[in-house]
């Protein structure tokens, strides 16, 4: 094959997590269980949020958002990794490719602005409760998560810049799946361009959200201080606690796979990180939110005592 662009090329390669049949039969079943439990995981909580009233609320609204993001983010990564477990030629096409890596930005842009709208939220219910209904009324809320959505959609074009390199002869991708750091080790040409748009995009999507998160904490934390009651400090940061979870274990991941230079990376590394963000965090999102949250249980716990009723 000759150097040429993504336009003519018919096919990728995934080299995935191991060459051996046996163990990959085993990942199959391992991240197929993943797969599973993440999309019960975020439907129950879509479910729940859709029909219980009193979870009808602007936290919950966008924790519904959160648990859309991350069914569409593990469910453009894992059912092609899935394939191509069972798959003696482990190919995926260009357009496929591209959309992983669109999507991928896409949504991992979308997670960091609304972990930070979810502290602007927590931020206004402790430090302003009385205003809280005002402040984040319906529309604002609304308007809050489409302005999220669409931003993060129309900022989300690095993939498109690395379309662009000439790449250096041959289709291999040392991954699961289709990520512009992977596909930036294919590019014969100077990356320090794509590099640095991808670095100061990741500013634009997760340090200045970062930034509003970290603002918004101290705040609340200062707030909490003044309470005097000990119940009432342990009310206040329980409804916080789950989202700081959430987090600091996304930020990790996501800043050590798109804050580092091209030197600093190998395959293996990347590969483990990238299952954090894109298989392990969304599965894990609802169980935190679930185990923090005495609402979601009593929720979860009426909708199972009224279906079992109506089996009865």
């Amino acid at each position: 094959m000759t150097k040429g662009n993504l336009t003519i090329i018919t096919e990728f390669i995934l080299l995935g997590f191991s060459l051996s049949p046996a163990l990959e039969v085993s990942l199959f079943v391992l991240f197929l269980a993943v797969y599973v439990i993440t999309l019960v995981g975020n439907i129950a909580v879509i479910t729940l949020t859709s029909l219980d009233v009193h979870l009808q609320t602007p936290m919950y609204f966008f924790l519904c958002n959160l648990a859309v993001l991350n069914i569409c983010c593990t469910s453009a990564v894992v059912p092609k990794m899935l394939a191509n477990f069972l798959a003696t030629r482990k190919s995926i096409s260009p357009a496929l490719c591209v959309a992983q890596m669109y999507i991928s930005l896409f949504l991992g842009a979308a997670e960091c602005i609304f972990l930070a709208v979810m502290a602007i939220d927590r931020y206004v219910a402790i430090c302003h409760p009385l205003r809280y209904a005002v402040l984040m009324n319906k529309r604002v809320c609304v308007g809050m998560a489409a302005g999220s959505w669409i931003m993060t959609f129309l900022g989300s074009v690095v993939p498109l810049s690395a379309l662009q390199l000439p790449l250096c002869g041959f289709n291999v991708i040392d991954h699961y799946f289709c990520e512009v750091p992977a596909m930036l080790q294919l590019v014969c040409a100077d990356t320090s361009v794509s590099e640095s748009a991808m670095f100061m995009g990741g500013i634009a999507t997760e340090i200045f959200p970062f930034i509003l998160i970290l603002l918004s904490y101290i705040r609340i934390m200062v707030a909490i201080l003044r309470i005097t009651s000990a119940k009432g400090r342990q009310k206040a940061f329980s409804t916080c606690s789950a989202h700081l979870m959430v987090v600091t274990i996304f930020y990790t991941t996501a800043m050590l796979m798109y804050m580092r230079s091209k030197e600093q990376r190998t395959a293996e590394q990347d590969k483990v990180i990238s299952v954090f963000y894109t298989i392990i965090n969304p599965m894990i999102n609802p169980i935190i939110y679930s185990l923090r949250n005495a609402e979601i249980k009593r929720a979860l716990t009426k909708l199972v005592g009224r279906t079992k009723m109506a089996q009865g």
